[in-house]
Order: C-alpha cells, then sequence, then structure tokens
C-alpha cells in the first residue's frame, strides 16, 4: 500500500473527488471541476460536494444539538437517534455545543474531507 500523499501550504483538497491540487488551481486536472473559492470574511459557505455546509452544520450544532439536529443533517443518522433519545439528560446539547464550535473552527478541506463523502 503506497504512504498517503501529505497537503503542503501552497495546495488544497478538490472538493468534488477529494484530490489534492495546487491551492491557486481553477479546475481540478483530475476531474474537471471548477473550484470556488472561499469568501475570506472568515466563515466559509462553501459546500461539500454531497452539499453539506459547514456554517449550517455548526448553527445546526449549537443551536438544536439537544435534538441531533446536526447529526440529522450530516447524515449521521445512528448518532442523531442517540441525541433524541437522551436529549432529557441536558448531555446532548453540551455535546452539541462544543461540536458547533469545533465545525465552525475546523478548515473547508478537514470538513470536506470528513462529511463531503456521506
Amino acid at each position: 500500500m503506497p504512504p498517503e500523499k501529505m497537503k503542503t501550504s501552497d495546495e488544497k483538497y478538490c472538493l468534488e473527488c477529494g484530490e489534492i491540487i495546487k491551492r491557486r488551481a481553477e479546475i481540478c486536472p483530475y476531474c474537471g471541476v471548477r473550484q470556488i473559492n472561499a469568501p475570506s470574511i472568515g466563515l466559509s459557505t462553501v459546500s461539500a460536494p454531497n452539499g453539506k455546509n459547514k456554517l449550517a452544520a455548526g448553527l445546526f450544532a449549537i443551536l438544536l444539538g439537544s435534538l441531533g439536529a446536526h447529526r440529522f443533517y450530516l447524515n449521521d443518522t445512528g448518532m442523531a437517534i442517540l441525541y433524541l433519545l437522551f436529549c432529557w439528560t441536558g448531555i446532548p446539547a453540551i455535546i452539541g455545543i462544543i461540536e458547533g464550535i469545533m465545525f465552525l473552527t475546523m478548515s473547508d478541506d478537514e470538513f470536506i474531507l470528513k462529511y463531503g463523502q456521506r
């Protein structure tokens, strides 16, 4: 099994196929999909290939995390049902706030790799 190539500071992941490409590339040389550059206002509105958005997931987690809304949104139905079953304890609300902060602070590339292919 060949070792995985590490992404350098001048590279990013393709929004469609996930291959490592040059950060300034407008079109992925592997799949041919045009790359959308994230706005520079701090919070990104770039969506993963499956349509999931980091900002939406973070807000769902912070505001409705006790009901598992962010897990339903990210197609993690098993965990979402677990959040619903234990919502009366308040523990899912605390976990939801923590996960929401994690979603909002992770990079776009990391979010797409972790949640963009489900």
